[in-house]
């Protein structure tokens, strides 16, 4: 009786959390039925519908192959871990730099063929070593992070049992905290201030009306891609907005770039990086506990030889879980252009800076149902222009 009113307490907990952070400020809009024909021409839908059509395949097999090498790893590794002769932690780092350089190597044939495919489509050159030089940084803070929460569960689980993952939970949420945090100025290496003293004082006019003060910083990323792009990184001190020099090589006008900054801060206002982290740390419970679950029959994660096997369950559970990452990622993307519509007050340049969207990414207005839960991240194209058509309807009345 008492168990079941725990768990009944913590769920309505769960629950309530997730309602909260569901919330955004965007008022109810309806977003379905835009006619794409309007606003693309016939040549344009093709193009992103083939090039979306590579992209798809290359990521369920770039999905798929780790998949595959996880399963190999989980059958073959017992015997490697009798042969180490070393401490359960020591083994477990061990195991880890194997797995994780497996990964890696597996999964650089499908980046490789994916750069290409861009360069076929225009949008970048195919320059292995330059988009190799760009990874090192998040690959190295990757690698830290994993090692670290491997480390981490295999100790906890040699200690507290099969209970570790209610320790070990929070503790992850506390490492993704902290990569987050310092990623704020990890992502602005090698990116400068801005130069234009027009777009300056356009950041600062946004900055003014939008209540939020961020530094924005432009990355040179040409030689890699010629796909615009602009994000946000780190909260509190660390938050920096950063900005693709391919913004700002003359494809975009100055009130499509406005709106893009004016999203990005709208991500700062909404603090949706910390919002983001609040779902990872419900969403870590249910994930750390499946990870137990799964690998229970083996002797748990607290045996090192079990990290594939730990592994392969984590990346199947976040699979089925991405469709849920996934909409409140779009949720929050929709709160960021509806901030920025406010902000700019110019729905028509919003409108334009999509429409380019599909010309300069390829990206598909309505992409496929499988697309568009387990791969699209933002609002799509057509749902993004019937929000700023919206806009503008709810202004002139």
């Amino acid at each position: 009786m008492l168990v079941g009113l725990v768990v009944a307490a913590c769920a309505a907990a769960w629950l309530a959390a997730a309602a909260y952070l569901w919330r955004t400020s965007v008022p109810s809009l309806r977003l379905s039925g835009l006619d794409v024909h309007r606003y693309f021409s016939a040549h344009e839908l093709a193009r992103a519908r083939s090039y979306g059509r590579g992209e798809l395949l290359l990521w369920l097999l770039a999905t798929i192959a780790p998949l595959v090498a996880l399963v190999v790893l989980a059958r073959r590794m017992p015997r490697v871990v009798r042969g180490l002769g070393l401490g359960r932690v020591s083994s477990a780092i061990v195991v880890g730099s194997v797995v994780l350089t497996t990964l890696w190597f597996v999964s650089l044939p499908f980046s490789i063929a994916d750069l290409w495919w861009q360069h076929h489509w225009g949008l970048g050159p195919f320059d292995v070593g330059a988009w190799l030089a760009t990874q090192w940084a998040s690959l190295a803070a990757t690698a830290v992070s994993a090692m670290a929460a491997i480390a981490i569960a295999v100790g906890l689980a040699g200690r507290l049992g099969r209970n570790w993952w209610i320790a070990g939970a929070p503790v992850f949420v506390a490492i993704a905290a902290f990569f987050a945090f310092v990623d704020g100025w990890a992502a602005v290496s090698g990116a400068h201030p801005i130069r234009d003293p027009s777009l300056r004082a356009r950041v600062e006019r946004i900055e003014r009306v939008e209540g939020v003060s961020a530094p924005v910083r432009v990355l040179p990323i040409h030689d890699v891609t010629h796909q615009a792009n602009a994000f946000t990184s780190g909260f509190g001190p660390s938050t920096r907005v950063v900005l693709w020099d391919t913004l700002l090589d003359g494809r975009f006008s100055s009130g499509q770039v406005d709106v893009v900054v004016a999203h990005e801060l709208g991500h700062v206002k909404s603090r949706h990086i910390v919002k983001a982290l609040g779902w990872l740390a419900l969403l870590a419970f249910p994930l750390t506990f499946l990870v137990e679950w799964g690998t229970r029959r083996r002797g748990g994660v607290a045996n090192p030889a079990n990290i594939p096997l730990a592994l392969l369950v984590l990346t199947v559970a976040s699979l089925a879980f991405a469709p849920l990452v996934n909409a409140v990622s779009r949720r929050y993307e929709a709160e960021a252009d509806w901030r920025a519509l406010r902000a700019t007050d110019d729905p028509a340049a919003a409108t334009q800076l999509f429409r380019n969207f599909a010309r300069t990414s390829l990206q598909e207005p309505n992409p496929p149902l499988l697309d568009y839960l387990w791969l699209e991240n933002h609002p799509t194209l057509a749902q993004r222009i019937a929000m700023a058509q919206a806009f503008r309807e709810r202004g002139n009345r």
